[in-house]
């Protein structure tokens, strides 16, 4: 008997590779994340917070609610009545690395990669932007259910709905189950 056929795995992948891409996975995580936070004032923040969040952000707030008067003003969006402040950590990139991370360690082409990750990057800038919207009417109408949102809903969603792109993507990215010869 083969040892290929006696080594468990899951979805064809033994399970030491699967322990090397898991420790490479965090291990490009936390350097990912120790470069924002590297970054904190560089112009890749503010094009990140400033430009991409909060004037998105504020652009839809004011499309649904033009008499709310919303203005982005850096990281923040004011507004008669009451705003909220982007602050570092709340941007949402740390679901941008997760999923970088794990693009860069599961098996597939460099191009499904590339791919993978350009989508995955308009994703969550898009879960991030409606995160923020719902944050802000959120705030003005009820701080306890925004403090809900801010704390726990809000970031599960970003993750369990940028997990479930991932899933697809790979899903997506894998390749075509050959048909078994016939006997």
């Amino acid at each position: 008997m083969s040892d290929a056929i006696n080594t468990p795995s899951i979805r064809g992948l033994p399970l030491r590779s699967l322990a090397w891409r898991a420790l490479a996975f965090m291990l490009l995580f936390m350097a990912m994340q120790a470069g924002w936070e590297a970054a904190r004032g560089s112009w890749v923040e503010r094009l990140w917070v400033h430009h991409l969040t909060v004037q998105s952000a504020t652009q839809v707030i004011t499309t649904l609610t033009p008499e709310i008067h919303a203005v982005a003003k850096g990281p923040r969006i004011t507004a008669p009545g009451g705003g909220i402040n982007v602050l570092f950590g709340c941007e949402g990139t740390d679901v941008v690395f997760m999923l970088t991370a794990a693009l860069l360690v599961f098996p597939m082409t460099w191009r499904k990669r590339l791919g993978g990750w350009i989508a995955g990057l308009a994703w969550v800038l898009v879960l991030n932007v409606l995160r923020i919207v719902v944050l802000f009417y959120a705030y003005r109408s009820d701080p306890g259910v925004f403090d809900l949102l801010h704390t726990a809903a809000a970031p599960l969603a970003m993750v369990v709905l940028t997990g479930l792109f991932f899933h697809l993507w790979l899903a997506h990215s894998s390749p075509a189950p050959s048909a078994a010869p016939a006997t």
